[in-house]
């Protein structure tokens, strides 16, 4: 899962990025949001519950949903 600021809110952490990389040598750079990412193992053998029960955790913990966003990618995986 990766969470990112909303497009809307300042990104300090994006601006001191992009005013390294400029310091560094790359004036081609436009701008950097900086975000997090999380990975999640979930025993759940239905994609949709599974689905379900990280849109509950960002909700409830993992998104700020008032300044950020967040997109999931699920898969399951067989067990071994």
């Amino acid at each position: 899962m990766v969470v990112t600021l909303k497009e809307v809110v300042n990104d300090p952490q994006g601006l001191v990025v992009t005013d390294a990389l400029h310091a560094l040598g790359y004036p081609q750079v436009q701008g950097v949001r900086v975000g997090k990412f999380i990975s999640l193992e979930l025993a759940e053998d239905d994609l949709e519950s599974a689905e379900a029960r990280v849109e509950e955790m960002c909700r409830r913990l993992l998104c700020n949903g008032v300044i950020e966003d967040y997109r999931a990618k699920l898969r399951l995986v067989p067990d071994a």
